[in-house]
């Protein structure tokens, strides 16, 4: 683990101690050369060492906490596990003939602190199956507590009855999470933050934000305007634009069928503003070239875009290398398919510290709140 982060998080405890220590213990007399007695010197040297290993604890010696994934972002999950400074749980996850799962953890895990990491991603249901059947494994080895970390949530978007006789898919996702046997859900950028409502168990909820104001705090914009692609981001947007102390505007969309948006209206000035466009989902990339194009007629001097998940389905990459957009940021929250990898304008950055970061707190039992002050 880093000792940088540990000692953020840690220090508060240590720091305790070492106060402790100093009221409880008297103070030796040096020998005529200015040593310690052996046995001061002893129990001092031991001391120190208990307020080092409080100080710099390694993640790795903690038996009782281990992580483990599926098949839909493995290489998110060892990022997770090198910057927390645990080694990867050992499963086996097969597929029968017919497609059925098959699931063997490799290790006792009975009273374990458990993470268990898998997106939701394409393919959605395969990897829901997964991830069902993981808990249910983890339940039936005993695990003291299984958290689901879930970086994306998928069906996330069904959250509600627009149109008569339709599910509730985000609903139904949580039911299925716990009937299985999670105690704890770890989930990043919901497409709606109610949808934390859904779930019976205790849900902690990330924002990738963080990781990309960083990003472009850095990179300097001139002029910069932050522009929601639709009025349910305008929340999102204003955060966004509130951190880098920039103006927010919003487009005004229509969507007309599903995956299908008409651009309607830019509310706010763009003219010789950089723009950058804000979303939590970018999936056939209909709504983000809509958008660019809207802003650039509007007389935008150019267009960023950044989103958490990119799921990039259908014409999604062709359409964004084709677009006029400068570049596009997302995460790793999804693996990039490999048409999306040989795109130049697409950069992915990484919430594996982010992650890294929570899982630690949930299972020292810290705040993870701070992790956005």
């Amino acid at each position: 683990m880093n000792n940088q982060n540990t000692t953020a998080v840690l220090s508060p405890i240590s720091g305790q101690a070492e106060e402790q220590e100093k009221n409880s213990q008297p103070v030796p007399k040096p020998s005529p050369d200015g040593t310690l007695p052996d046995a001061t010197k002893t129990a001092a040297d031991g001391a120190k060492a208990a307020t080092e290993r409080k100080r710099t604890p390694r993640q790795s010696e903690d038996k009782r906490f281990k992580i483990f994934c599926g098949s839909a972002n493995r290489s998110l999950t060892e990022d997770i596990c090198k910057f927390v400074g645990v080694p990867l749980g050992e499963s086996k996850l097969q597929r029968f003939a017919d497609g059925e799962v098959y699931f063997q953890l490799l290790e006792n895990v009975r009273g374990v602190d458990v993470f268990l990491v898998q997106p939701t991603c394409h393919p959605v249901d395969e990897h829901l199956m997964e991830l069902l059947i993981m808990i249910d494994a983890l339940k039936r080895a005993s695990a003291g507590r299984i958290t689901v970390v879930i970086p994306y949530y998928g069906y996330a978007r069904q959250d509600r009855k627009d149109r008569p006789r339709v599910a509730i898919t985000a609903k139904l996702v949580a039911d299925l999470l716990s009937t299985a046997g999670a105690n704890r859900a770890l989930l990043v950028d919901l497409h709606a933050a109610q949808i934390q409502g859904f779930f019976d168990i205790p849900v902690d909820h990330l924002f990738a934000s963080p990781v990309l104001v960083s990003y472009f705090r850095d990179l300097g914009l001139p002029d910069l305007t932050v522009v929601s692609p639709d009025a349910g981001g305008v929340e999102r947007a204003r955060f966004f634009a509130k951190k880098l102390e920039v103006p927010l505007a919003i487009v005004d969309k229509r969507r007309t069928d599903m995956n299908v948006t008409e651009v309607m209206n830019v509310i706010g000035d763009v003219r010789d503003r950089t723009c950058l466009i804000l979303d939590d989902i970018i999936d056939t990339a209909g709504t983000l070239v809509g958008t660019v194009e809207a802003l650039l007629a509007q007389g935008a001097k150019k267009v960023y875009a950044c989103a958490s998940h990119p799921v990039l389905s259908g014409p999604a990459v062709e359409r964004i290398a084709n677009s006029q957009l400068e570049q596009l940021v997302v995460t790793n929250t999804i693996p990039l398919r490999e048409d999306a990898l040989r795109v130049a304008k697409i950069k992915v950055l990484s919430i594996a510290g982010l992650l890294g970061r929570a899982i630690e707190s949930i299972h020292m039992e810290t705040s993870v709140s701070t992790l956005f002050n």
